[in-house]
């Protein structure tokens, strides 16, 4: 099969691999779409992904083979890259190390095998036959390939605790705070207010409805924000930027009382000042990744129209798989796309 494969040193190469056979319990999926995260990004970027590896954990397919006593799926059903419901005892590493750590742990998935696993950015991947959802009718493929970085902003909503009424900023309109605007919205905030720089994402959370964006080049976002809540701040502040100023920001600008969620992985040391906004009693709480019932209640949102991936990507921007190396490229600027999804 073919399949992208990670040289070391910011290099991809498209390569002729073996395809992964199916063992008892397991299945194999020809890839659809695979969308590009923003950890794969970082990665590569910081040159951290082993050499060898075949990326790719944002993705939809369709069952192509199975192996002995799977009885759950069938030839041709259309699935979900993830969010089936865990056996017991079973959950990813971030989840049960008592001390991961993303930076050094994140991009080993040799943790059971001495070779990297691949993963979506190939024609062909295998999981065991909980691991996927089915995917529902009236969500197409593309839409399906995108459900796992939806999940990690449901994930990032329920983590915030936000109550029906309550005002909510999302610092950084990239894909993942671009769901965290539709979710909120879901989720019955009364009012979502989005900071971001650049037009073509500003434009993307503009026609999801963020109720006021702030270009933080032209305005100061913690001053904005503070006035657009009669002086309160927003009950709950999201930080998908990673920008060098962005935790400050969202630290100064939420109400007494608030709540932080910090979701954006910055691998760059950022500055705070603490006298800013310590009397104010807030929480900043941490969250990565999706559990099964962030998948689960997500898809159900997608199903029902109210998450929807129209500003984020559409068919004439999916890319071929040879494209890899310049797309990875692109994503270190931002500005030049709000997501990128491939075509194996």
């Amino acid at each position: 099969m073919k399949a992208a494969v990670y040289q070391g040193n910011h290099k991809f190469t498209i390569e002729e691999v073996p395809d992964p056979i199916p063992g008892p319990g397991q299945i194999q999926i020809d890839i659809s779409y695979a969308g590009v995260c923003g950890t794969d990004v970082h990665g590569f970027q910081y040159d951290k992904v082993p050499p060898g590896s075949i990326l790719g954990h944002e993705f939809s397919g369709v069952v192509s083979a199975l192996g002995e006593g799977v009885t759950k799926w069938k030839k041709g059903d259309r699935i979900v890259g993830g969010g089936g419901t865990h056996p017991q005892g079973i959950l990813p590493d971030a989840f049960t190390m008592p001390r991961f750590n993303f930076r050094t742990d994140g991009f080993d998935n040799t943790r059971w095998d001495a070779t990297p696993q691949p993963e979506g950015y190939a024609e062909k991947y295998v999981m065991e036959e909980w691991a996927p959802l089915p995917t529902p009718d009236n969500v197409s493929d593309l839409e399906a390939a995108l459900c796992e970085p939806a999940a990690n902003a449901m994930r990032t909503i329920r983590r915030s605790r936000m109550k029906t009424g309550d005002t909510v900023a999302i610092l950084g309109a990239g894909p993942i705070g671009l769901f965290c605007l539709q979710i909120a919205r879901a989720s019955g905030a009364s009012k979502v207010f989005v900071v971001e720089p650049s037009a073509l994402r500003a434009k993307a959370a503009e026609e999801l409805g963020a109720d006021e964006i702030i270009d933080p080049t032209k305005d100061d976002p913690v001053e904005r924000l503070v006035a657009l809540t009669g002086g309160f701040g927003p009950h709950i502040v999201l930080e998908c930027a990673a920008a060098p100023l962005t935790l400050q920001q969202a630290l100064e600008s939420v109400r007494r009382h608030g709540r932080v969620v910090l979701i954006a992985l910055s691998w760059d040391s950022v500055m705070v000042s603490p006298i800013d906004w310590v009397s104010m009693e807030i929480e900043l709480i941490t969250t990565l990744g999706a559990l099964d019932v962030d998948f689960q209640a997500t898809l159900a949102l997608m199903s029902s129209g109210r998450i929807t991936m129209d500003p984020l990507i559409s068919e004439s921007q999916v890319q071929p798989l040879e494209n890899i190396q310049s797309v990875f490229e692109d994503l270190i600027k931002p500005d030049n796309r709000v997501q990128a999804v491939f075509k194996p």
